[in-house]
Protein backbone atom coordinates (compact mmCIF):
# COMPACT_ATOMS: atom_id res chain seq x y z
CA UNK A 1 0.00 0.00 0.00
CA UNK A 2 1.19 3.45 -1.01
CA UNK A 3 2.15 5.79 1.62
CA UNK A 4 1.43 9.78 1.01
CA UNK A 5 5.30 10.10 1.28
CA UNK A 6 5.78 7.92 -1.78
CA UNK A 7 2.66 9.87 -3.75
CA UNK A 8 3.68 13.08 -3.34
CA UNK A 9 7.62 12.18 -4.65
CA UNK A 10 5.60 10.48 -7.09
CA UNK A 11 3.32 13.67 -7.93
CA UNK A 12 6.62 15.96 -7.71
CA UNK A 13 8.50 13.89 -10.19
CA UNK A 14 6.11 14.31 -12.32
CA UNK A 15 5.55 17.66 -12.85
CA UNK A 16 2.27 17.70 -10.77
CA UNK A 17 2.38 19.72 -7.83
CA UNK A 18 5.18 22.12 -6.95
CA UNK A 19 7.32 22.18 -3.92
CA UNK A 20 5.46 24.70 -1.82
CA UNK A 21 1.83 22.35 -2.57
CA UNK A 22 3.77 19.14 -1.03
CA UNK A 23 5.16 20.64 2.16
CA UNK A 24 1.82 22.57 2.57
CA UNK A 25 0.01 18.93 2.14
CA UNK A 26 2.95 17.29 4.58
CA UNK A 27 2.11 19.58 7.24
CA UNK A 28 -1.55 19.08 6.79
CA UNK A 29 -0.78 15.00 7.07
CA UNK A 30 1.75 15.48 10.13
CA UNK A 31 -1.09 17.71 11.93
CA UNK A 32 -3.89 15.06 11.40
CA UNK A 33 -1.76 12.29 11.44
CA UNK A 34 -3.98 9.16 13.01
CA UNK A 35 -1.96 5.84 14.57
CA UNK A 36 -3.20 3.76 11.83
CA UNK A 37 -0.74 1.64 12.86
CA UNK A 38 -2.53 0.95 16.04
CA UNK A 39 -6.49 0.50 14.78
CA UNK A 40 -6.08 -3.22 14.11
CA UNK A 41 -5.35 -3.69 16.92
CA UNK A 42 -8.40 -1.94 18.76
CA UNK A 43 -10.67 -3.46 16.36
CA UNK A 44 -8.89 -7.02 17.45
CA UNK A 45 -8.95 -6.58 21.18
CA UNK A 46 -12.99 -4.94 20.42
CA UNK A 47 -14.08 -7.93 18.78
CA UNK A 48 -11.95 -10.59 21.04
CA UNK A 49 -13.63 -8.66 24.08
CA UNK A 50 -17.40 -8.77 22.70
CA UNK A 51 -17.08 -12.81 21.84
CA UNK A 52 -15.21 -13.51 24.94
CA UNK A 53 -17.74 -11.27 26.90
CA UNK A 54 -21.08 -13.00 25.51
CA UNK A 55 -19.29 -16.31 25.60
CA UNK A 56 -19.02 -15.65 29.47
CA UNK A 57 -22.43 -14.16 30.00
CA UNK A 58 -23.75 -17.18 28.42
CA UNK A 59 -22.17 -19.56 30.59
CA UNK A 60 -22.62 -18.63 33.39
CA UNK A 61 -26.56 -17.82 32.81
CA UNK A 62 -26.93 -21.31 31.31
CA UNK A 63 -24.62 -22.72 34.77
CA UNK A 64 -27.24 -21.31 36.69
CA UNK A 65 -30.35 -21.56 34.60
CA UNK A 66 -31.96 -24.49 36.52
CA UNK A 67 -31.29 -22.42 39.95
CA UNK A 68 -33.58 -19.45 39.32
CA UNK A 69 -36.83 -19.27 39.45
CA UNK A 70 -38.78 -17.92 36.10
CA UNK A 71 -38.88 -14.31 37.78
CA UNK A 72 -35.32 -14.25 38.22
CA UNK A 73 -34.60 -15.27 34.74
CA UNK A 74 -36.74 -12.87 32.96
CA UNK A 75 -34.86 -10.08 35.35
CA UNK A 76 -31.51 -11.49 34.38
CA UNK A 77 -31.99 -11.72 30.40
CA UNK A 78 -33.74 -8.11 31.04
CA UNK A 79 -30.68 -6.65 32.90
CA UNK A 80 -28.58 -7.89 30.45
CA UNK A 81 -29.45 -6.04 27.49
CA UNK A 82 -29.86 -3.14 29.46
CA UNK A 83 -26.40 -3.29 30.88
CA UNK A 84 -24.72 -4.16 27.57
CA UNK A 85 -26.52 -1.30 25.61
CA UNK A 86 -26.28 0.91 28.93
CA UNK A 87 -22.46 0.77 28.57
CA UNK A 88 -22.75 1.55 24.94
CA UNK A 89 -24.63 4.71 25.34
CA UNK A 90 -22.29 5.75 28.04
CA UNK A 91 -19.27 5.11 25.83
CA UNK A 92 -20.67 6.36 22.75
CA UNK A 93 -18.88 10.09 23.00
CA UNK A 94 -15.44 9.08 24.48
CA UNK A 95 -14.90 5.91 22.76
CA UNK A 96 -17.32 5.14 19.82
CA UNK A 97 -15.74 1.82 18.85
CA UNK A 98 -16.65 0.66 22.39
CA UNK A 99 -20.16 1.54 22.19
CA UNK A 100 -20.30 -0.14 18.97
CA UNK A 101 -19.27 -3.60 20.59
CA UNK A 102 -21.52 -3.25 23.49
CA UNK A 103 -24.64 -2.69 21.07
CA UNK A 104 -23.38 -5.24 18.93
CA UNK A 105 -23.19 -7.72 22.18
CA UNK A 106 -26.53 -6.21 23.11
CA UNK A 107 -27.94 -7.00 20.21
CA UNK A 108 -26.74 -10.57 20.12
CA UNK A 109 -27.81 -10.90 23.92
CA UNK A 110 -31.21 -10.21 22.54
CA UNK A 111 -31.53 -13.40 20.22
CA UNK A 112 -30.51 -15.34 23.21
CA UNK A 113 -33.24 -13.00 25.50
CA UNK A 114 -35.84 -14.49 22.80
CA UNK A 115 -34.81 -17.73 23.08
CA UNK A 116 -34.92 -18.12 27.25
CA UNK A 117 -38.13 -16.37 27.59
CA UNK A 118 -39.15 -18.28 25.00
CA UNK A 119 -38.71 -21.34 26.98
CA UNK A 120 -40.00 -19.38 30.53
CA UNK A 121 -43.30 -19.34 29.07
CA UNK A 122 -43.30 -22.82 26.78
CA UNK A 123 -43.62 -20.69 23.76
CA UNK A 124 -42.73 -23.01 21.17
CA UNK A 125 -45.78 -22.80 19.14
CA UNK A 126 -44.13 -21.29 15.82
CA UNK A 127 -40.52 -21.13 16.81
CA UNK A 128 -39.43 -19.09 13.74
CA UNK A 129 -41.15 -16.23 14.83
CA UNK A 130 -38.34 -15.97 17.39
CA UNK A 131 -36.20 -15.07 14.63
CA UNK A 132 -38.19 -12.64 13.32
CA UNK A 133 -38.45 -10.74 16.48
CA UNK A 134 -34.36 -10.94 16.60
CA UNK A 135 -34.27 -9.68 13.37
CA UNK A 136 -36.67 -7.02 14.03
CA UNK A 137 -34.18 -5.66 16.82
CA UNK A 138 -31.25 -5.74 14.93
CA UNK A 139 -33.26 -3.58 12.38
CA UNK A 140 -34.38 -1.13 15.27
CA UNK A 141 -30.26 -0.65 16.59
CA UNK A 142 -29.96 -0.40 13.03
CA UNK A 143 -32.30 2.50 12.20
CA UNK A 144 -31.45 4.14 15.65
CA UNK A 145 -27.72 3.96 15.32
CA UNK A 146 -26.82 3.50 12.06
CA UNK A 147 -24.29 1.35 12.85
CA UNK A 148 -22.43 -0.95 10.64
CA UNK A 149 -22.68 -4.41 12.66
CA UNK A 150 -26.54 -3.79 13.46
CA UNK A 151 -26.94 -3.49 9.81
CA UNK A 152 -24.76 -6.29 8.97
CA UNK A 153 -27.12 -8.54 11.93
CA UNK A 154 -29.69 -7.27 10.24
CA UNK A 155 -29.08 -8.61 6.54
CA UNK A 156 -28.34 -11.85 7.93
CA UNK A 157 -31.16 -12.29 10.47
CA UNK A 158 -33.77 -11.43 7.90
CA UNK A 159 -33.03 -13.86 5.16
CA UNK A 160 -32.85 -16.58 7.97
CA UNK A 161 -35.92 -15.77 9.18
CA UNK A 162 -37.36 -16.22 5.86
CA UNK A 163 -35.49 -19.51 5.51
CA UNK A 164 -36.52 -20.92 9.03
CA UNK A 165 -40.14 -20.25 7.91
CA UNK A 166 -39.16 -21.90 4.90
CA UNK A 167 -38.05 -24.65 6.24
CA UNK A 168 -40.89 -24.70 8.90
CA UNK A 169 -44.03 -24.68 6.70
CA UNK A 170 -42.82 -26.63 3.94
CA UNK A 171 -40.66 -29.98 5.74
CA UNK A 172 -43.28 -32.19 4.91
CA UNK A 173 -43.47 -31.39 0.76
CA UNK A 174 -40.56 -33.22 -1.06
CA UNK A 175 -37.70 -31.56 -2.50
CA UNK A 176 -38.61 -28.22 -0.77
CA UNK A 177 -34.65 -28.00 0.60
CA UNK A 178 -34.45 -27.57 -3.05
CA UNK A 179 -35.91 -24.41 -3.22
CA UNK A 180 -34.21 -23.01 -0.25
CA UNK A 181 -30.99 -23.63 -1.67
CA UNK A 182 -32.31 -21.78 -4.92
CA UNK A 183 -32.95 -18.84 -2.75
CA UNK A 184 -29.67 -19.52 -0.74
CA UNK A 185 -27.26 -19.73 -3.95
CA UNK A 186 -28.63 -16.33 -4.73
CA UNK A 187 -28.36 -14.62 -1.77
CA UNK A 188 -24.61 -15.50 -1.32
CA UNK A 189 -23.99 -14.11 -4.88
CA UNK A 190 -25.80 -10.56 -3.83
CA UNK A 191 -23.42 -10.79 -0.64
CA UNK A 192 -20.40 -11.31 -2.72
CA UNK A 193 -21.63 -8.40 -5.50
CA UNK A 194 -24.06 -5.64 -3.68
CA UNK A 195 -21.52 -4.45 -1.40
CA UNK A 196 -18.07 -3.92 -3.15
CA UNK A 197 -18.02 -0.56 -3.42
CA UNK A 198 -19.51 0.64 0.08
CA UNK A 199 -17.76 2.28 2.43
CA UNK A 200 -18.94 0.29 5.43
CA UNK A 201 -16.01 -2.24 4.79
CA UNK A 202 -17.36 -4.43 7.87
CA UNK A 203 -20.34 -5.15 6.22
CA UNK A 204 -18.61 -5.57 3.17
CA UNK A 205 -16.08 -7.73 4.79
CA UNK A 206 -18.94 -10.00 7.01
CA UNK A 207 -21.14 -10.21 4.36
CA UNK A 208 -18.67 -10.93 1.78
CA UNK A 209 -17.79 -13.84 3.89
CA UNK A 210 -20.84 -15.16 4.47
CA UNK A 211 -21.52 -15.02 0.82
CA UNK A 212 -18.32 -17.18 0.38
CA UNK A 213 -19.73 -19.81 2.44
CA UNK A 214 -23.01 -19.93 1.08
CA UNK A 215 -22.31 -19.95 -2.38
CA UNK A 216 -20.65 -23.59 -2.81
CA UNK A 217 -22.73 -25.06 0.33
CA UNK A 218 -26.01 -24.32 -1.97
CA UNK A 219 -24.46 -25.27 -4.87
CA UNK A 220 -23.23 -28.58 -3.56
CA UNK A 221 -26.59 -29.28 -2.01
CA UNK A 222 -28.16 -28.47 -5.91
CA UNK A 223 -25.53 -30.96 -7.21
CA UNK A 224 -25.33 -34.16 -4.99
CA UNK A 225 -28.57 -33.75 -3.10
CA UNK A 226 -31.41 -31.75 -4.65
CA UNK A 227 -33.83 -34.73 -5.81
CA UNK A 228 -32.80 -37.16 -2.74
CA UNK A 229 -36.17 -37.95 -0.88
CA UNK A 230 -36.67 -38.74 2.66
CA UNK A 231 -39.58 -40.65 2.91
CA UNK A 232 -40.12 -39.62 6.75
CA UNK A 233 -40.38 -36.34 6.11
CA UNK A 234 -42.57 -36.40 3.15
CA UNK A 235 -45.83 -36.58 3.65
CA UNK A 236 -47.88 -34.24 1.26
CA UNK A 237 -45.95 -34.89 -1.89
CA UNK A 238 -44.20 -32.38 -4.44
CA UNK A 239 -44.36 -28.87 -3.50
CA UNK A 240 -47.20 -27.32 -4.74
CA UNK A 241 -47.49 -24.74 -7.66
CA UNK A 242 -48.38 -22.01 -5.30
CA UNK A 243 -44.84 -22.95 -3.43
CA UNK A 244 -42.96 -22.36 -6.02
CA UNK A 245 -44.44 -19.54 -7.13
CA UNK A 246 -43.67 -18.28 -3.71
CA UNK A 247 -39.81 -19.30 -3.78
CA UNK A 248 -39.42 -17.86 -7.70
CA UNK A 249 -40.72 -14.45 -6.37
CA UNK A 250 -38.42 -14.85 -3.12
CA UNK A 251 -35.76 -15.51 -5.81
CA UNK A 252 -36.73 -12.05 -7.61
CA UNK A 253 -37.07 -10.30 -4.43
CA UNK A 254 -33.67 -11.08 -3.41
CA UNK A 255 -32.22 -9.71 -6.84
CA UNK A 256 -34.33 -6.66 -6.45
CA UNK A 257 -33.21 -5.97 -3.39
CA UNK A 258 -29.24 -6.50 -4.35
CA UNK A 259 -30.05 -4.27 -7.26
CA UNK A 260 -31.35 -1.57 -5.14
CA UNK A 261 -28.01 -2.04 -2.83
CA UNK A 262 -26.28 -1.90 -6.06
CA UNK A 263 -27.33 -2.26 -9.67
CA UNK A 264 -24.41 -4.33 -10.57
CA UNK A 265 -25.30 -6.91 -8.81
CA UNK A 266 -28.05 -7.75 -10.66
CA UNK A 267 -26.14 -9.63 -13.60
CA UNK A 268 -24.03 -12.15 -10.84
CA UNK A 269 -27.48 -12.57 -9.45
CA UNK A 270 -29.43 -13.50 -12.29
CA UNK A 271 -26.63 -15.94 -13.57
CA UNK A 272 -27.02 -17.74 -10.05
CA UNK A 273 -30.65 -18.19 -10.67
CA UNK A 274 -30.08 -19.36 -14.02
CA UNK A 275 -27.48 -22.17 -12.40
CA UNK A 276 -29.75 -22.68 -9.42
CA UNK A 277 -32.92 -23.96 -11.38
CA UNK A 278 -30.23 -25.70 -14.31
CA UNK A 279 -28.22 -27.40 -11.88
CA UNK A 280 -30.80 -30.46 -10.48
CA UNK A 281 -31.22 -31.34 -13.83
CA UNK A 282 -27.86 -32.19 -15.44
CA UNK A 283 -27.85 -35.43 -13.70
CA UNK A 284 -26.73 -38.95 -14.96
CA UNK A 285 -29.79 -41.40 -13.41
CA UNK A 286 -28.17 -44.95 -12.40
CA UNK A 287 -30.81 -47.73 -12.00
CA UNK A 288 -29.78 -51.20 -10.59
CA UNK A 289 -31.06 -54.09 -7.64
CA UNK A 290 -33.57 -56.33 -8.02
CA UNK A 291 -37.25 -56.78 -9.59
CA UNK A 292 -37.92 -57.41 -5.74
CA UNK A 293 -35.81 -54.24 -4.78
CA UNK A 294 -34.69 -51.60 -7.17
CA UNK A 295 -32.53 -48.33 -6.58
CA UNK A 296 -32.48 -45.64 -8.55
CA UNK A 297 -29.19 -42.89 -8.14
CA UNK A 298 -28.09 -39.81 -9.46
CA UNK A 299 -25.17 -37.78 -9.73
CA UNK A 300 -23.65 -34.67 -11.36
CA UNK A 301 -23.16 -35.17 -14.83
CA UNK A 302 -20.76 -33.31 -16.82
CA UNK A 303 -22.54 -30.60 -17.99
CA UNK A 304 -23.85 -29.78 -14.06
CA UNK A 305 -19.29 -29.59 -14.05
CA UNK A 306 -19.28 -26.93 -16.98
CA UNK A 307 -22.13 -24.92 -15.85
CA UNK A 308 -20.56 -24.19 -12.33
CA UNK A 309 -17.30 -23.48 -13.86
CA UNK A 310 -18.63 -20.81 -16.48
CA UNK A 311 -20.58 -19.52 -13.55
CA UNK A 312 -17.09 -18.81 -11.51
CA UNK A 313 -15.52 -17.56 -15.49
CA UNK A 314 -18.16 -15.56 -15.11
CA UNK A 315 -17.99 -13.92 -11.90
CA UNK A 316 -13.97 -13.28 -12.62
CA UNK A 317 -15.03 -11.55 -15.97
CA UNK A 318 -17.71 -9.29 -14.18
CA UNK A 319 -15.51 -8.71 -11.57
CA UNK A 320 -12.55 -7.23 -14.05
CA UNK A 321 -15.55 -5.27 -15.88
CA UNK A 322 -16.50 -3.73 -12.13
CA UNK A 323 -12.86 -3.43 -11.36
CA UNK A 324 -13.37 -5.48 -8.11
CA UNK A 325 -10.06 -7.28 -7.46
CA UNK A 326 -11.99 -9.43 -4.08
CA UNK A 327 -14.74 -10.74 -7.10
CA UNK A 328 -11.88 -11.63 -9.60
CA UNK A 329 -10.09 -13.48 -6.47
CA UNK A 330 -13.31 -15.44 -5.75
CA UNK A 331 -14.19 -16.61 -9.14
CA UNK A 332 -10.20 -17.69 -9.38
CA UNK A 333 -10.55 -19.67 -6.21
CA UNK A 334 -14.24 -20.91 -7.08
CA UNK A 335 -13.31 -22.21 -10.63
CA UNK A 336 -10.30 -24.33 -8.77
CA UNK A 337 -12.56 -25.72 -6.48
CA UNK A 338 -14.97 -26.46 -9.52
CA UNK A 339 -12.25 -28.74 -11.18
CA UNK A 340 -11.00 -30.13 -8.32
CA UNK A 341 -14.52 -31.00 -7.49
CA UNK A 342 -14.50 -32.65 -10.84
CA UNK A 343 -11.44 -34.57 -10.66
CA UNK A 344 -12.36 -35.99 -7.17
CA UNK A 345 -15.72 -37.17 -8.57
CA UNK A 346 -15.27 -37.93 -11.58
CA UNK A 347 -11.87 -38.89 -12.52
CA UNK A 348 -9.75 -40.18 -9.05
CA UNK A 349 -11.83 -43.38 -8.90
CA UNK A 350 -11.14 -44.10 -13.05
CA UNK A 351 -7.14 -44.41 -11.80
CA UNK A 352 -5.54 -46.73 -9.97
CA UNK A 353 -3.67 -45.12 -6.67
CA UNK A 354 -0.53 -44.01 -7.86
CA UNK A 355 -1.50 -42.99 -10.67
CA UNK A 356 -4.01 -41.04 -9.62
CA UNK A 357 -1.96 -38.92 -7.08
CA UNK A 358 0.24 -38.13 -9.98
CA UNK A 359 -2.13 -36.33 -11.87
CA UNK A 360 -3.67 -34.53 -9.08
CA UNK A 361 0.08 -33.36 -8.01
CA UNK A 362 0.20 -31.71 -11.40
CA UNK A 363 -3.37 -30.58 -11.43
CA UNK A 364 -2.32 -28.73 -8.37
CA UNK A 365 1.01 -27.87 -9.25
CA UNK A 366 0.45 -26.98 -12.96
CA UNK A 367 -3.46 -25.70 -12.20
CA UNK A 368 -2.74 -23.24 -9.58
CA UNK A 369 0.48 -22.11 -11.32
CA UNK A 370 -1.75 -21.05 -14.45
CA UNK A 371 -4.34 -19.38 -12.50
CA UNK A 372 -2.15 -17.34 -9.84
CA UNK A 373 -0.51 -15.80 -13.22
CA UNK A 374 -4.35 -15.51 -14.45
CA UNK A 375 -5.17 -13.31 -10.86
CA UNK A 376 -2.76 -11.78 -11.51
CA UNK A 377 -2.16 -10.19 -14.26
CA UNK A 378 -6.45 -9.43 -13.77
CA UNK A 379 -5.44 -7.84 -10.40
CA UNK A 380 -2.41 -6.00 -12.06
CA UNK A 381 -4.80 -4.95 -15.28
CA UNK A 382 -7.25 -3.01 -13.42
CA UNK A 383 -4.87 -1.42 -10.44
CA UNK A 384 -4.06 0.92 -13.49
CA UNK A 385 -7.38 1.43 -14.98
CA UNK A 386 -9.59 4.36 -13.57
CA UNK A 387 -10.61 4.19 -9.68
CA UNK A 388 -13.57 2.77 -8.92
CA UNK A 389 -16.59 4.29 -7.62
CA UNK A 390 -17.34 3.70 -3.91
CA UNK A 391 -21.22 3.96 -2.66
CA UNK A 392 -22.34 5.14 0.27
Amino acid sequence: METPESLLTRWQAAGLIDDPTAARIRAYESAHARPANRQWQVLLALILGCILLSAGVLLFVAAHWDALSPTSRLTLVLSMLAFFHGIGLLVHQRFPGLATAMHAVGTVSCGAAIALIGQIFNMQEHWPAAILLWALCAAAGWLLLRDQFQQTLTLLLIPAWIACEWADGAQNYTVANTYLARAGLVLAIVYLAAFLRSRRRAVFGILFAAGAILAPVSIGFLAEEAWRNNSFLSQTGFLPVSGQILAAALILAVIACGWLADRRSAPPAAIAAALAYALPWAQAVQNGGTLAHPWTTSEPNLLAYALVAASAVFLVWWGVHILSPALVNYGIVAFALTVAWFYFSSVMDKLNRSLGLIVLGVLFLAGGWALEQTRRRLVNAMSISATPEVNP
